[in-house]
């Protein structure tokens, strides 16, 4: 299994890096929205996205609608974000996110957001 997280810390891609890592799932990363597109475009399939809402460039929601708009359906994307208010949860879901992970979290909660994905053992 392939994710890539797209998030502007370097820290938070680390520690869902080491998060993904323990459960065997190879991880790609990518600082902003444009970067992860061009790595969907170039590199193989991923079965998961983990993405930020604010980031430079190209924001998470808008990179979001572009992977939808190309037709990568099958990939999931689960927001990971510090917004927490229902209306950007909402636009979100509307726009194709199969799931969404509130910062801050623990390895306890991504899990559990990856067994509702079906994508490991709950």
């Amino acid at each position: 299994m392939r994710a890539l997280i797209v998030d502007d810390s370097r820290f938070v891609r680390g520690f869902l890096r080491g998060l993904l890592q323990e459960k065997g799932i190879e991880c790609e990363e990518a600082g902003d929205g444009q970067v992860a597109l061009d790595l969907v475009h170039s590199s193989m399939p991923f079965d998961l996205a983990l993405v930020d809402w604010n980031m430079p460039v190209m924001n998470g929601l808008d990179m979001l609608k572009q992977l939808r708009a190309e037709g990568y359906d099958d990939l999931k994307v689960m927001m990971v974000t510090t917004e927490a208010e229902n209306d950007f949860i909402v636009r979100a879901l509307d726009a194709g996110a199969d799931e969404y992970l509130m910062k801050p979290f623990d390895g306890e909660a991504l899990n559990e957001k990856l067994a509702m994905l079906g994508l490991v053992e709950a």
